[in-house]
């Protein structure tokens, strides 16, 4: 059992470097973004940009499609949130990428996703919306052994 769970830590471990962005980088990616997007704690607009896509700020561990003030999600996001996709830095990524083949690898080949907007690379702009968000605390899986 502590072989398996060394293992599943450094595959974990492996992972999370293919995905390391530079947060200082992201926020210069993310000027192209901003056509859509704002960054805004509610207090502080940390980022001023659009209202057609939904505010990022806490995108990272929020449930897909759920952003309360938010009422223009497509419906296979919904769908994927409701199904328990949770955002990560790293689901970001892929997200970013190709949003259409994101949704369709999550739910079927006919999802489709508003966003048309594709990034190149989208590790620099995760990791800056990981910077700027609140902290993000993981919770430990249901199946995960006591702790002894």
């Amino acid at each position: 059992m502590t072989k398996f769970f060394a293992l599943t830590a450094a595959a974990l471990l492996a992972t999370s470097s293919a995905y390391a962005g530079d947060a200082d980088a992201g926020e210069k990616d993310f000027k192209r973004c901003k056509a859509c997007h704002t960054i805004s704690n509610g207090d502080e607009v940390i980022f001023k940009g659009g209202k057609t896509g939904p505010n990022l700020y806490g995108v990272v561990g929020r449930t897909a499609g759920t952003q309360a003030d938010f009422t223009k999600y497509g419906d296979d996001l919904v769908a994927a949130g409701a199904a328990g996709l949770v955002w990560t830095q790293e689901l970001l990524v892929d997200y970013v990428k190709d949003p259409k083949g994101f949704l369709s690898a999550q739910l079927d080949t006919s999802a489709k996703s508003k966003m048309s907007f594709k990034m190149k690379d989208g590790e620099d702009v995760a990791a800056y919306l990981a910077s700027v968000g609140p902290a993000v605390v993981e919770m430990p899986a249901d199946d995960a052994a006591p702790a002894e």
